[in-house]
Order: C-alpha cells, then structure tokens, then sequence
C-alpha cells in the first residue's frame, strides 16, 4: 500500500467529495419542504446521473460502451452495489429519520467505516492485516465523530426501529465499499458507476408499488419539477452529488483502499455542521473543535503504514 505522503491528493479529493454530501442535507430539505418524499428525490437525482452517464458513454465512449459485466456473476456484483450504495441505503437512512433522531442517526450511519474495516478484516484476513495503530486510529476517529454529532449532549433517546434502519444504512454502506474492490479490479469507474445507478433505480420500483402515492410526482405534480428552486437543487443533487461524487467515490476507494477512503466518512458531520454554520448561522462549540482534531488525528494513523 501507498503511504500517506504520496496520496494526498486521493485524500483531497475523497475530503472534497464528503464535504459535498456533507453539504446535500440543505438541498434535500429544500426539496422536502416543496412537497417532494424521499424516494422521490432518491429516484430523480439517480435519474438525472445515469441519463447524463449513458449519453456521455454512448457519445465520447462509443467503441468501449458495454452495457453488461463480463458474466453473470459480475452482474450480480453490480446489482448488489445498486442496492447498497443506492435504493437501499438511501430509503433506510432516510426512513430511520421518521423514527429516530437526527443525532442518532448521524452517529449510527456515520460509523460505517468501523464496520467496514471489521468486516473487511475478516473477508481479507489471510492477505491483508491492520496494525494496533491503524486500528487505534480508526477507533479514534470514530470516537471523534460521536463527539462532534453529539456535541456535548451526551443523551441518546434509543427508538427500536428507527436505530435499527440507521443501522441497516450503516451496514449498507460499508459493504457497498467493501463489494467495490473486486469490482475496481476488472471494470472502469465510470462502468460500474452507470451500473450502480441503474440497479439503483431498478431496485427502487417495488417501493412504490408499496407507496403508490409517491407516484403523483411524475404523473399529476410533473409541473412542480419545473419549479426553479426545485429543479436547480435537483441538478445539483443529480449531477454534483451522484454523478461527479460516486465517480470520483468509487476511483478514490480504489486509489486509497476500502478501509482509507471509507475513513473520510468519519468526517462527514463535520461538513455538515460546518455548513449549517456558514448558512443557518449555527454556533460551532469546543466539542466540535475537539472532535474535529480527533478525527484528523485517527485518520492520519489509519492510513500511516510504516512504524
């Protein structure tokens, strides 16, 4: 593995790209107070991303354009980062929501990458091993990101279910970057991102025939997404935070590694938090700070490999 001086641009660009969704929370209540659900705006935004990969492909990737993975299996593959990275995971954050607090589920959602890494120690366990200190780090982050969601109150109002979805979001997102390594060894990034928007949206369908009414979007109310406000946040989450984020996502993690780049969700709440200081003029307090310096900290040790 690479050390830590010679990917610092991969950790530019994966902080970058966390501090983007970090900053989605602001558009998607946008969206939700102009009537819109939230498999609505799951639907539309992956809508919008795989349109825009499809023609991109078809017209400056013409004589590399593939529409299905080598084997039957592979396809499979795709279909599971589908689920994982996209109907799935976004319906169970977004319904932990209507259950839960938000503080938990930032808290559950955001530990993904400890997860991960447990997870992603015993699949490897035989050609890859973490060091005390990258575990450490890790452990550390992660300790930093609950102090920073938190921000000083330390009180959790527990709710069964809406945890529970939390923490099947949590689950969701650390096998979609651990499921992205043997993908990354064989396909492009820019195939297997078309296919997990895809497989996105075709997964997707059944909850609607669960929810007919979230249906009326794209019949009765299609005139409400010519609305600018609603339309101009609709393309930044279609085309910044799907299409560029999950390219540009799905390179970093094979460029750094699963455990690495799925660190940079860690810093997540930061972004967000950041974000509502800089527009909803929230006060950022000493625990943020402390949590903030926490974080760095345990990233810089997950990702240092000499000792």
């Amino acid at each position: 593995m690479k050390s830590t001086n010679s990917t610092i641009g991969y950790h530019l660009v994966a902080f970058l790209t966390v501090a983007i969704w970090g900053s989605t929370f602001v558009f998607t209540k946008i969206l939700l107070q102009n009537g819109l659900s939230p498999a609505q705006i799951f639907t539309l935004r992956f809508i919008i991303a795989y349109v825009l990969l499809f023609g991109y492909e078809l017209i400056f990737k013409y004589n590399s354009f593939r529409l299905f993975s080598d084997s039957w299996k592979d396809e499979l593959l795709m279909v599971l980062l589908g689920v994982t990275g996209g109907s799935v995971y976004f319906l169970t954050e977004n319904a932990a929501m209507l259950f839960t607090t938000a503080t938990n589920t930032s808290l559950i959602v955001c530990s993904c990458p400890l997860f991960a890494m447990l997870v992603y120690a015993n699949i490897y366990r035989h050609t890859e091993r973490f060091t005390k200190l990258q575990v450490f780090g890790s452990l550390l982050a992660c300790l930093g990101m609950a102090v920073v969601v938190l921000n000083g109150h330390f009180v959790l109002h527990l709710s069964p279910l809406g945890d529970t979805l939390a923490f099947a979001a949590c689950l969701c997102w650390a096998f979609y970057s651990l499921l992205m390594k043997p993908a990354t060894e064989r396909y492009s990034t820019l195939f297997i991102t078309r296919k997990v928007f895809f497989y996105g949206l075709v997964t997707i369908i059944p909850y609607y025939f669960f929810v007919p009414k979230d249906v009326s979007i794209f019949t009765t109310s299609f005139h409400q997404l010519f609305n600018p406000t609603v339309l101009l946040n609709l393309l930044f989450l279609g085309v910044i935070a799907s299409m560029l984020c999950f390219l540009v996502w799905n390179w970093v993690i094979h460029k750094l590694g699963t455990v690495v780049a799925t660190n940079w969700v860690y810093f997540n709440p930061i972004t967000t938090i950041i974000f509502a200081w800089w527009l909803l003029h929230e006060q950022i307090t000493p625990w943020f700070l402390l949590g903030t310096f926490c974080i760095l900290v345990g990233m810089f040790l997950c990702d240092h490999r000499k000792y």
